[in-house]
């Protein structure tokens, strides 16, 4: 396989002070990682184009990553960013956004807020439902306990693309399978929603292994499919649990008993739809 779209990665410079999760305690990131940093990660693996995805709730940093974008010579192929979806100038600044061809997505970071039915609150829905109309996707950056909100939220808006990153990050160290097994297969029962394979190794024992990360990339194949599924490094934050070269030969060896054509989907193809690249 040759030209893989990796469909998750971030960038950041600490100087620009917004990465209120980015403490001290997290030693291996917590340095600037940029673009230059990434390109060679991706020649050594294969990657030809990248999705970069927001990791700050400011809009600053979406323009940031716009900006990136446009200057990385063509390898970043689209933008996730981030706008307060409850903002009385939400969709307003939704448009101007999405006057960009870049941007693709859009993220609130949903894990990290107290409530796990935000997604759902009034103030929201008029944006969420701007989403479709403006060419633009949801990136639902959950957790399990935030499972049943999404699905709620699937039925309320049903024209919207979502795509669940990270698979809904399981607690592998923990050794979970539900509720998170049977609430993916209820996600997978709408058609318009896609899942991404990244971020489990970070959910995994410190010493994992293809072993104990192949039930969930087994369940999330038989919920989903080849076509629904997409590879994402989540560069940097990988390398909290091993490195961009470790993740990418997992995941070599997590897909090695499928077809040709599933890999192909999975490590580009289902991407390139998905963001309309």
């Amino acid at each position: 396989m040759s030209g893989f779209v990796d469909a998750h990665h971030h960038v950041w410079s600490l100087a620009r002070g917004d990465y209120g999760w980015l403490t001290p305690a997290l030693g291996p990131i917590h340095r600037d990682f940029l673009l230059a940093d990434f390109v060679p990660l991706c020649g050594r693996s294969g990657v030809a184009s990248s999705v970069l995805v927001q990791a700050a709730p400011t809009l600053a940093e979406t323009e940031f990553l716009l900006d990136v974008a446009q200057r990385s010579g063509g390898l970043v192929r689209g933008v996730v960013g981030w706008v307060d979806l409850t903002a009385r100038d939400a969709i307003p600044t939704l448009h101007r956004l999405a006057r960009d061809p870049l941007l693709k997505s859009i993220r609130p970071m949903l894990q990290d807020l107290p409530d796990p039915a935000w997604i759902l609150r009034d103030d929201v829905a008029h944006a969420l439902a701007a989403l479709p109309r403006l060419g633009l996707r949801f990136d639902a950056l959950v957790q399990p306990a935030h499972l049943p909100a999404l699905l709620r939220l699937l039925d309320r808006h049903p024209n919207l693309a979502v795509v669940i990153d990270h698979g809904a990050k399981p607690d592998i160290a923990g050794r979970m399978w539900e509720p998170w097994a049977q609430a993916m297969r209820a996600a997978a029962d709408h058609p318009r929603v896609r899942c991404k394979i990244s971020g489990l190794a970070t959910e995994a024992e410190e010493a994992w292994t293809i072993e104990s990360l192949a039930p969930y990339v087994d369940h999330l194949f038989a919920c989903f499919g080849a076509q629904r599924l997409m590879w994402g490094s989540d560069w940097p934050v990988v390398n909290l649990s091993g490195s961009y070269a470790r993740w990418f030969a997992a995941t070599v060896a997590l897909l090695a008993g499928r077809t040709p054509d599933e890999r192909a989907w999975v490590m580009g193809r289902t991407a390139r739809r998905f963001y309309g690249f």
